[in-house]
């Protein structure tokens, strides 16, 4: 049976030898196709497709659609798209299959997955749970509603969040220095509420923890061990609070990055403003945000309007 070469998985093995040596691509590539291709076995066995000349357009587009319906990002379906297309290729011209059922096979539209947002009421009622819990001066609270505020606020990324320091701050002007992709600095706005959220934080909860502290610290937020705060612990903490809220998708920080984005656009904002705001080289990376308010505006269409 190992001999059989028309079986997916032999079939497989002798693409990825051929690529590994007949072609002498890297091994990164060769990486990609194997966990590509094995997946697309598993899928393709779950379904009873198990020999080569048995894999049609249709189980490819399944396959990739599957990837998609998991959330899996663009890129990662561009380049499942682009692997099977390579492995049907050689395998139509290794005289495996008559027809190369990859030739047709295109990336789904819907892999451009839209970021999650969080509605306005969601995102006042999970700040107001916080602003409870921090009214007790639990200094983790105290940190967690001040982190959040200014997510949503300034609509920053969280490495940017974790790599602010005290003096970066402008409480009078309400503003932030924070250092974007490509070490560019950019100074971002943030609102009242974030202000006294953070001012909170600074005189009532981050002397405590850092009093922990192996060492003093110039950042703004700080871990449970009065440490500069880490990006996987802002994950942590966000992912927490978004798990009760309704809605699909990351749980992430960028949740309330794309959050703010989409409710200034909502709000009429204009979107070099937006741009500028984010720090996006280019206007077109801001413009998703824009498919987003118009899904968000068909969505209420489809329900208010008595003629949807």
């Amino acid at each position: 049976m190992g001999h059989d070469g028309g079986r997916l998985g032999a079939a497989v093995d002798a693409f990825l030898n051929h690529a590994a040596h007949g072609r002498g691509l890297s091994d990164q590539t060769v990486r990609a196709y194997r966990g590509d291709l094995e997946d697309l076995q598993r899928f393709s066995a779950a379904r009873g497709v198990e020999r080569v000349e048995a894999l049609s357009l249709d189980v490819l587009r399944d396959w990739l659609w599957a990837g998609n319906e998991r959330g899996l990002a663009r890129s990662s379906i561009a380049r499942r798209s682009s692997s099977v297309r390579a492995f049907t290729r050689w395998a139509s011209e290794t005289g495996l299959v008559g027809t190369d059922p990859g030739v047709r096979l295109r990336a789904p539209k819907g892999a451009a997955h839209l970021p999650r947002v969080v509605s306005e009421d969601q995102v006042r009622t999970l700040l107001d749970g916080l602003s409870a819990r921090a009214a007790t001066d639990d200094p983790g609270a105290l940190r967690d509603l001040a982190l959040v505020e200014l997510l949503y606020a300034a609509a920053i990324r969280v490495s940017e969040l974790v790599g602010i320091d005290e003096r970066d701050l402008d409480r009078t002007r309400l503003t932030v220095r924070v250092l974007g992709k490509g070490g560019k600095e950019r100074v971002v706005p943030f609102g009242v509420p974030a202000r006294d959220a953070i001012e909170a934080w600074s005189d009532r909860g981050r002397p405590t923890l850092l009093a922990r502290a192996a060492a003093p610290t110039d950042a703004l937020f700080l871990g449970d061990r009065g440490a500069r705060l880490g990006v996987r612990s802002a994950y942590r903490i966000v992912a927490r609070l978004l798990q009760d809220l309704p809605g699909e998708g990351p749980s992430g920080p960028h949740t309330f990055r794309h959050t703010a984005a989409t409710h200034l656009l909502d709000g009429g904002a204009d979107l070099r403003a937006v741009q500028e705001l984010l720090g996006h080289a280019s206007l077109g990376t801001t413009q998703i945000y824009t498919h987003v308010s118009s899904a968000r505006l068909r969505e209420v269409y489809r329900t208010a309007h008595p003629r949807a």
